[in-house]
C-alpha cells in the first residue's frame, strides 16, 4: 500500500516555521474529578491526563502522529496556524482551526510527554488564558474571518470557544494550573449573563447543535468549585441546544436524508446523556440509545459509522463519511461510555476507532481523507454523489484536500482514544473498558499507588493480559478490578495467575475483588469467531471480534500537483486507482457455518504498525465469484446488486479472494452482494 510517503515528502517541503521550545510541569495532579452533588454519580471517573501511557502498535501510532501532521502542522499549514492566528492574537483565522489543531496535539504532547509538543501548546493555551476581558469573554475579539484581513461579525461566536474549553480542561488534568479554573469561572458567568440575549444560535447554528461540548465542560467545572451559578447556566446551555432528546424519540430526523449535519450528530448525540448527569430522566438513556439504533438502521456502514457527506446521506456503500464524524464520534461514545458504564458504547468505540479511523489516514499522518466509502474502488478526482463536493477532491487523499476543517480536527482521535482506556471507579477500583496495549498509573483504595501494564495484541488477538504493580509501601492492595466481554464474544474467561476466576458470556463487566499483590496477573481470553451484518440492499460484511474485514485490492498511486484550486485546498494529493478486480460477491452459507468456509491466516507477530495491506497480521480466505455487470459507475462502484438476486448472472468458476482488516485498506469492498451456491 503507498499511504502515501511521497506526499510526505512534498509536504514538509513547504514547512516554514519552527515553534521555540519552553519548559513546563507536566506532573499531572494528584486526585480526579468527581462528581458532586446534585449531579450524579458517573459510572467510571476520568483518570489525569497523562496517567495513561500507550505501549506496542498503540504508540507507534502516537508517534507518527508526533513527525506527521500533528506535530508539524504549524509548518505544513502556516496560512492558518501562524502567528496571525486569532488565538494567538492575530488578525488571521478566529474560528475553529487553531483551536481544533490544539485539542489533539495537547493531549498528544502530555500523554507522550514529549517537551518539543508541549511548547507547541503553550502559546495558544497562554494567549487563551491572558485573553480575559473584564466582562469575562475571552478569546478573540477582533471580526476576521479565515482569510487574513478579512472582517467579518461573529467574533465572539459561542462555538469555537467550546473547543478551546476542551482543550482548557485536559490543560488542566495534566497540569493542575489553577487560572484554567479562574478563566471558566469568569467566562461562564459571563454566559450566564448574555445567552439570554444572544443564545448558542445567534451568530452561527454550530453552536446550537454542539452545546453538548459547552455543557460538557459547565459540569466539570461545577463538581472542582460547586458554584451554584454553574447549574442554572447548564439549564440554560441545554434549553439553547438542539432538542436531541425529542429528535432521536419523537421525529424521523434519522430517517430523512438531508436532516443534519454529519458531524454536528457526531458530537450532539452525547448532549441527552450530558445533561442527564444533572436531570437523571430515563428518557436521555433511551434517546441516545434509539438515537444510534436509528442511525445503524438508516444511515449505518460496515467501518461502524453512517452517510454523511456532509448532510445525512443514507446507508448506500458508496457515501461518504467524514473524517471529523470519525473523531468527533469516538469522543462522544468515550463521554457516554464514561457516564453510563453501558459496555455496548465501548464496543462501538473499538469499531470506529479499529476500523474507520485508520483507514482515513495516510500511515505517516501527512495525508487523510476527508470523506471515505465502506466500498471504495476509487479514490480519485472526481464529483460524486455526495451531498456537498470540494472540487472532487473529498475521497483524494492530501493534507488539505476535500476540507481543510479534518486536517485540523483528526489529531484528536487517538490521543483520546488512549485517555479512555482505563479509568477509576466509585468504589476506589480500577477498570479496563476499552482494550489496546498500553500502561497506567493512578491510586485505589486507601490512597494506594498502582501500576498495570495491559500487553496484546487485541484487536487481532484474543488474549490481553494484565500486571499488577503495587506500591512499594503497601505490598497489597484490596480493590475491584472491572473488565469488560464484549457484546461479540460468546464466552470469555477470566484467569488469576493462571487459574480461571470467571467465565461469562459477552455484553457485561466482570468485577474481581480481591486482595492484589505485585506481579498478580490476570488473563482475558476473548474468543472471536466470523459473523455477519447485513446492510444496504441486504448486502454482507464479514466480521471478527471489533474487526470488519474487507476485500484486499491492489492499488495504484498517483501524485498530483493541484494547479485547479486555490492554495488553501493544498498544492499536492494523491490518486488511488485499482489494478485488481473487486466486483466480487459473496458465497452464501448458513451462519452457523460462517467458521468452515471463511479460512483465518495469521501472518507472523503483530509489527508496531499493522494497519497497511503489506503488514495486517491476519487474512480471512473464502470463495467468491465476479459479477460481469457489477461495474464502475461515476468512479464509485455502480449500484450494488441485491442480496440474494434469483438467477444473478455470475462468472461460472468460484475464485479464492483475501480479506484484510478493513483498517488496513484505502481500497475495499467491505459490504458484498451474496449469490447462493449452485
Amino acid at each position: 500500500m503507498y499511504r502515501y510517503v511521497t506526499l510526505s515528502v512534498v509536504l514538509v517541503s513547504f514547512a516554514l516555521t519552527v515553534v521555540g521550545q519552553v519548559k513546563t510541569n507536566s506532573n499531572p495532579p494528584k486526585t480526579n474529578v468527581v462528581s458532586r452533588a446534585p449531579l450524579r454519580p458517573n459510572a467510571y471517573v476520568e483518570l489525569p491526563l497523562g496517567a495513561i501511557k500507550p505501549q506496542g502498535w498503540l504508540r507507534e501510532m502516537l508517534l507518527r502522529q508526533k513527525n506527521g501532521a500533528t506535530g508539524n502542522l504549524d509548518k505544513l499549514y502556516p496560512l492558518v496556524m501562524n502567528e496571525r492566528n486569532g488565538w494567538l492574537g492575530g488578525n488571521g483565522d478566529q474560528w475553529e482551526r487553531g483551536p481544533y489543531w490544539i485539542d489533539g496535539l495537547l493531549p498528544l504532547a502530555y500523554i507522550l510527554d514529549d517537551a518539543e509538543l508541549i511548547a507547541k501548546t503553550k502559546p495558544w493555551v497562554e494567549w487563551a488564558l491572558n485573553s480575559q476581558q473584564p466582562d469575562g469573554y475571552f478569546g478573540p475579539s477582533k471580526d476576521y474571518g479565515p482569510e487574513p484581513g478579512v472582517q467579518r461579525d461573529n467574533s465572539r461566536d459561542w462555538w469555537p470557544k467550546m473547543v478551546m474549553l476542551k482543550i482548557l480542561k485536559q490543560y488542566y488534568s495534566a497540569t493542575g494550573d489553577k487560572r484554567v479554573i479562574n478563566l471558566m469561572t469568569n467566562y461562564f458567568k459571563y454566559q450566564l449573563k448574555e445567552l439570554p440575549k444572544k443564545p448558542l444560535d445567534h451568530w452561527t447554528f454550530w453552536a446550537r447543535y454542539r452545546g453538548g461540548d459547552n455543557l460538557m465542560v459547565v459540569y466539570w467545572l461545577y463538581n472542582i468549585t460547586g458554584d451554584k451559578f454553574l447549574l442554572d447556566l447548564g439549564d440554560l446551555i441545554h434549553k439553547q441546544t438542539f432538542d436531541y432528546t425529542n429528535a432521536f424519540l419523537n421525529t424521523d430526523l434519522l430517517t430523512k436524508q438531508g436532516s443534519i449535519h454529519c458531524v454536528n450528530l457526531a458530537q450532539g448525540i452525547k448532549a441527552p446523556i450530558i445533561y442527564y448527569q444533572h436531570h437523571p430522566d430515563k428518557k436521555y438513556l433511551d434517546a441516545t440509545k434509539k438515537g444510534f439504533t436509528d442511525i445503524r438502521k438508516y444511515n449505518g456502514m460496515a467501518h461502524g459509522l453512517y452517510g454523511g457527506d456532509e448532510a445525512l446521506h443514507g446507508n448506500n456503500p458508496t457515501q461518504g463519511s467524514e473524517l471529523c464524524s470519525a473523531v468527533e464520534m469516538m469522543f462522544s461514545l468515550e463521554s457516554i461510555l464514561e457516564i453510563t458504564g453501558d459496555v455496548a458504547y465501548a464496543d462501538q468505540l473499538e469499531k470506529v476507532a479499529f476500523n474507520a479511523l485508520p483507514a482515513q489516514v495516510s500511515d505517516d499522518f501527512m495525508a487523510r481523507q476527508y470523506f471515505q466509502q465502506a466500498n471504495q474502488v476509487m479514490a480519485t478526482r472526481h464529483t460524486r454523489n455526495f451531498d456537498v463536493n470540494h472540487h472532487g477532491t473529498d475521497l483524494c487523499f492530501g493534507l488539505l484536500s476535500g476540507y481543510p476543517c479534518c486536517t485540523s480536527n483528526m489529531h484528536q482521535g487517538w490521543p483520546k482514544f488512549v485517555q479512555n482506556l482505563w479509568y477509576n471507579t466509585p468504589d476506589n477500583g480500577l477498570a479496563a473498558l476499552v482494550y489496546s496495549p498500553s500502561e497506567v498509573k493512578t491510586t485505589v483504595s486507601n490512597g494506594t499507588s498502582v501500576s498495570v501494564k495491559e500487553e496484546t495484541g487485541y484487536p487481532f488477538e484474543e488474549r490481553i493480559k494484565f500486571t499488577l504493580t503495587i506500591d512499594n509501601n503497601a505490598k497489597t492492595a484490596t480493590f475491584p478490578f472491572h473488565l469488560r466481554i464484549p457484546q461479540w464474544c460468546k464466552k470469555g474467561t477470566v484467569k488469576v495467575n493462571g487459574k480461571i476466576s470467571q467465565e461469562a458470556p459477552g455484553n457485561q463487566l466482570v468485577k474481581l475483588q480481591r486482595t492484589w499483590k505485585s506481579g498478580d496477573v490476570v488473563e482475558l481470553e476473548l474468543p472471536m469467531h466470523i459473523f455477519k451484518n447485513n446492510w444496504y440492499e441486504n448486502s454482507m460484511s464479514v466480521e471478527r471480534g471489533p474487526l470488519t474485514y474487507a476485500l484486499k485490492i491492489g492499488e495504484s498511486a498517483t501524485l498530483v500537483k493541484n494547479d485547479k484550486d486555490p492554495i488553501d485546498y493544498g498544492a499536492m494529493y494523491e490518486e488511488i486507482r485499482p489494478t485488481t478486480p473487486w466486483n466480487y460477491a459473496l458465497m452464501q452459507v448458513p451462519d452457523n457455518r460462517l467458521d468452515e468456509n471463511y479460512t483465518l491466516e495469521k501472518k507472523g507477530p503483530i509489527s508496531d504498525f499493522p494497519w497497511n495491506p503489506e503488514k495486517a497480521p491476519l487474512v480471512l480466505k473464502t470463495k467468491a465469484k465476479r459479477i460481469p455487470s457489477w461495474g464502475i459507475y461515476n468512479e464509485m462502484t455502480g449500484p450494488i446488486p441485491y442480496s440474494i438476486t434469483y438467477q444473478l448472472e455470475t462468472a461460472k468458476e468460484e475464485e479464492e479472494i483475501t480479506l484484510i482488516p478493513y483498517g488496513c485498506t484505502s481500497l475495499r469492498i467491505s459490504q458484498f452482494p451474496v449469490v447462493r451456491k449452485k
